[in-house]
This record gives C-alpha cells, sequence and structure tokens, in this order.
C-alpha cells in the first residue's frame, strides 16, 4: 500500500538521509542471519548487513551523519564506516560475522580493502565479547524457563551455533560462519525435539571449551588498530578530496 502523503509529510529528515547514505554510499553488503551459517529453512527470513562510508564534508556540520541506518528493505541494517571499524575492533560478533559472511552481494574497492583488513580486527579480545554476549542470551532463556517452563528453541540453537563460532575462532584464528555438519543437530534442537538439560550441558561444555581456549589461541592479544586507522584515514582523505 502506497503511504498516503500526510503520512510521507511526517517522515524524519534523518531516517530519509540515512536511507540516501545506503543507496548511495554502501561499499559493502552481504547476507548473515541463517542463511550465512547453513542453518537456513524455507521460512527463514533473508537478513542483510552492509557497511556504508559517509562523505567526509557530512561531518564537518553540526549534526553528523547517523552511525547505523535501518532499512530501507525489510532485515536490512547498515553501520557506518568508521562505527563498523569501532565495533569490531572491539570483536562484536554481529559486526565481525558480517565482515566474514560468504555471501557477499555488493563489494567497491574500499569494501574491498576493508575485508582485506579481516585478521586485522580478530584478537584474544573475542572471548570477552563472544561469552559476554552468549552470557546475556543465556539469562533471556533461563528467563523464559522460569516463565514458560521451557526456551524459546530458536535462541538456544543460535546460543549453541555463537559458542561453537567463538570456541573454533579461539582455537584456529579463523572465524568460519557456516555450521557445517551440526547442520542437523542444531535444527533439532530449533525444532525443540532435544531435551533442555542436554542442551544445557552442550552450551555448558561449550562455554568450558571456549574459556580453555583462550590459553592457547593463535589470536594476538590486541587487534591491529593502527591498521585500521590508517585505512578509515585514506578513505575519509580521499572522500574530502584532500591529496598526501
Amino acid at each position: 500500500m502506497r503511504p498516503s502523503p500526510e503520512a510521507s509529510a511526517t517522515v524524519d529528515p534523518s531516517v530519509t538521509e540515512g536511507h540516501g547514505l545506503v543507496a548511495r554510499h554502501t561499499v559493502y553488503a552481504c547476507v548473515t542471519g541463517s542463511r550465512a551459517f547453513g542453518l537456513a529453512t524455507a521460512a527463514s527470513d533473508t537478513d542483510r548487513r552492509g557497511v556504508y562510508a559517509a562523505p567526509a564534508p557530512l561531518f564537518w556540520r553540526f549534526d553528523k551523519p547517523p552511525t547505523h541506518v535501518d532499512g530501507p528493505a525489510e532485515e536490512q541494517f547498515s553501520w557506518e564506516l568508521e562505527r563498523f571499524c569501532e565495533l569490531a575492533l572491539r570483536a562484536n560478533p554481529n559486526v565481525l560475522e558480517c565482515l566474514h559472511s560468504p555471501l557477499v552481494e555488493r563489494v567497491d574497492d574500499t569494501g574491498r580493502e576493508l575485508l582485506s583488513l579481516r585478521e586485522a580486527f580478530l584478537s584474544r579480545r573475542a572471548h570477552q565479547s563472544f561469552t559476554g554476549y552468549a552470557t546475556a542470551q543465556r539469562r533471556k532463556i533461563d528467563a523464559d524457563l522460569r516463565t514458560h517452563g521451557a526456551p524459546r528453541w530458536k535462541h538456544a540453537m543460535h546460543l549453541l551455533r555463537l559458542l561453537t563460532s567463538g570456541r573454533d575462532l579461539l582455537r584456529t584464528g579463523v572465524l568460519t560462519l557456516d555450521v557445517g555438519e551440526e547442520r542437523e543437530r542444531l535444527l533439532a534442537v530449533r525444532r525443540g525435539e532435544v531435551g533442555w538439560p542436554e542442551v544445557a550441558a552442550w552450551m555448558d561444555r561449550l562455554r568450558a571449551e571456549t574459556d580453555a581456549a583462550t590459553d592457547r589461541t593463535p589470536l594476538p592479544p590486541e587487534p591491529d588498530r593502527a591498521r585500521v586507522e590508517d585505512f578509515l584515514v585514506r578513505v575519509r582523505r580521499a572522500s574530502a578530496g584532500v591529496v598526501g
């Protein structure tokens, strides 16, 4: 249904600007979520994530460009390049998964250089970020158990996937999204075919293995912030037309 003129007149200008930035200045876009994890079913949404590089002159105003944008399509979310890099340096799981998605839909020269920096973002910070996110999700599942007597099985499946991904990242130094041979076992959890005691024990085992992997991880203690910052500054300088 086409929106009425009255509805269009009340659209927040910042939303319009954000959608324009995504449309004109996206440097990298991909599919994440179940489709990138190898867990998609016929009912799965297509989660799209991206990175846009706002033109440098927009930062000279009092009102800065948005750090992130919802839309314009359903299940679409994008980060401004600087914000994306900040979160990736902190080993934010959602951002790292975006950066490592095997399902790339759009990429330009800036996006290709961003992808070439994947290893620069990885560090032992991943232990804290992945386990911290997992702990928060486990609390929500425990709350569902107390309130409803059962977890939301989809959330339980994704928590298991996240813990597995974080453990393997710390073990190998490589972030792999596709669950591979674990697909059917994880989908069985989603369908509620695995009892909660078994699922809880699986989560606890993965958490212990993740903690143990930290002691022997090949990942460096800190990400290569200088390398990432050099990239970001060059992108801004090129956007502003600054030479040298």
